[in-house]
């Protein structure tokens, strides 16, 4: 008889929830000239929560009043797990000295609209700010299971649902962040630096009958 590996993952659940993401540049080779991720965890140590990294000027390490590098979110001790072990192993946020600087700010509603087969907003406002990330043109989805050895933390298998976004734009007060979406290098491939990621789960170490 085969011995078939348990379908369960026995590792430790992390996070769950969304991670869409729009990140844009000047140019193809250039460097990132605006990046935005936005959040919507229904499950994590530190609870539910929901809110937007983003990254006026990413390569300048200065935070508010000087600079719109700020996170919002209702849930702030959330945020700071995600941004610490997950948002800034990102490739992207990696190399974006703006990261270290960014301000914590306290959501007062935040919301969504669209079609995810067309065209999809999500939409964060606290105190200062409107946050509204716009996507267009979405792609067919496709399934990621992404191993330890190949993600950014190589602590974590991820899996999830992508739709990748021809066009892309993040406002802010009204007025669009720099840039344009590019491509990237992802999973082998080459995909849209605009992308909406729907259950998103990340696990701790490599699923049961998978190779190291």
């Amino acid at each position: 008889m085969t011995n078939v590996p348990s379908p369960i993952h026995p590792g430790r659940v992390d996070w769950t929830g969304d991670n869409p993401g729009i990140y844009l540049k000047d140019d193809q080779d250039g460097p990132w000239t605006g990046l935005t991720t936005f959040f919507r965890i229904a499950y994590s140590p530190y609870g539910m929560g929901s809110g937007v990294l983003l990254l006026d000027q990413p390569n300048v390490a200065q935070g508010l009043p000087a600079v719109q590098n700020f996170c919002i979110s209702d849930n702030e001790t959330l945020a700071r797990f995600l941004v610490d072990k997950f948002f800034s192993r990102f490739a992207s946020f990696r190399v974006s000295s703006g990261l270290s600087a960014i301000s914590y700010l306290q959501a007062t509603e935040i919301t969504r609209a669209g079609d995810t087969r067309s065209r999809y907003q999500e939409i964060v406002k606290c105190s200062e700010f409107e946050v509204v990330m716009t996507w267009e043109g979405l792609g067919a989805p496709y399934a990621v299971d992404m191993p330890v050895e190949a993600g950014p933390t190589m602590e974590h298998q991820m899996y999830s649902l992508f739709l990748d976004a021809q066009d892309a734009h993040v406002t802010v007060n009204g007025r669009r962040l720099r840039g344009k979406v590019v491509e990237r290098d992802f999973a082998g491939t080459r995909k849209s630096t605009a992308f909406l990621a729907f259950s998103e789960t990340w696990m701790q170490g490599q699923a049961p009958g998978r190779p190291l």
